[in-house]
């Protein structure tokens, strides 16, 4: 996933390591001798030992790059989020470009299996359609991260996976560009997500995500394919539950039918009844609480938290695709 969530990536899906410790490795020693042992451990992966060479004498501290600084403030709830993160002009601009990519993005919706909407979507609300990038060094962020975490594991193996993408000769550390948590391009990919899902979109031979729009979108298509997306279904629907509701039943671990839902007295959001079907399951959420919006989600919106672990993301990228519609 990205590493806003990490996600952004943020973020990616690696675990935290058994054998890491629980403070920070600033506490402990400095910056270079961290680096230091970096060195040792990219080397022990067998890293290419030129790429090692040329990279680490380029790596700096990066102090924008504090584990702290990675939170942003939230608005309180989804009422006040979802008209930030999907503004009008978004919207606005999201169908100006759904109707100027049309074909590209029907294309990639049949190669990939991915409705194109979701696609526009995805690339709207990570970099408003490629217009909020920003380009730090993404060896020197990662580095930076995962020696002021608590918990390095995740960034380090972003790390090591931006090691390896120079490695593969795929570009120079100066070409190696992302934000502030290492999400890099107009998709906001981590390294590890660029090495398992980066495409060629327009056949030209290079994985550019940063600078080729088509490259981006077939990149976003491909991921959410690998994450078992399905092309005959949508996301979810957002619900009603009847009063004294037992909201213990919203969990992402806990699936049911719509007849199952239906019997527990859930609603469209209109009101009407749920789809008459048994051949789906489903699960209930409350981002907010019971006083909050209430969603059954099917496994496309799972594979959208496999990208960002995050409902308000996840929730913006449907609203956004909804509103495309």
């Amino acid at each position: 996933m990205s590493l806003l969530a990490i996600p952004l990536l943020m973020m990616s899906s690696s675990g935290v390591l058994a054998s890491e410790t629980s403070f920070s490795t600033r506490s402990a020693i400095s910056f270079n001798a961290y680096l230091t042992q970096l060195r040792q451990e990219a080397n022990a992966l067998g890293i290419d030992k030129t790429t090692i060479d040329t990279a680490f004498p380029q790596i700096k501290r990066f102090k924008q790059s504090t584990p702290s600084k990675q939170t942003p403030n939230l608005p309180a709830s989804l009422e006040t989020y979802l008209p930030i993160s999907v503004s009008e002009a978004n919207v606005i601009t999201a169908r100006a470009y759904f109707k100027e990519h049309k074909d590209e993005l029907e294309r990639l919706g049949e190669k990939y299996g991915v409705q194109p909407r979701f696609i526009l979507a995805l690339w709207g609300i990570e970099s408003n359609y490629g217009a909020h990038t920003v380009s730090y060094p993404v060896l020197s962020v990662t580095a930076s991260l995962a020696y002021e975490s608590r918990e390095p594991s995740i960034y380090k193996s972003e790390f090591f996976a931006a090691l390896n993408i120079l490695s593969q000769k795929r570009m120079a550390f100066d070409d190696l560009r992302g934000s502030r948590t290492g999400g890099m391009g107009q998709i906001q990919f981590s390294p590890s997500m660029y090495l398992d899902y980066a495409q060629d979109g327009n056949s030209d031979g290079n994985k550019d995500i940063w600078n080729n729009t088509l490259d981006a979108l077939a990149s976003a298509a491909d991921f959410l394919k690998h994450r078992g997306w399905k092309s005959q279904e949508t996301w979810g629907r957002q619900v009603k539950v009847p009063q004294g509701f037992d909201a213990k039943l919203a969990s992402l671990s806990l699936k049911k039918t719509f007849s199952q839902w239906s019997g527990l007295g859930l609603t469209r959001f209109d009101g009407s009844a749920l789809p008459a079907r048994n051949d789906m399951f489903v699960s209930l959420i409350m981002p907010d609480g019971p006083s909050g919006r209430k969603y059954l989600i099917y496994d496309n919106y799972r594979s959208l938290l496999g990208w960002r672990n995050s409902d308000y993301f996840a929730i913006s990228v449907t609203y956004l695709s909804e509103r495309l519609k």
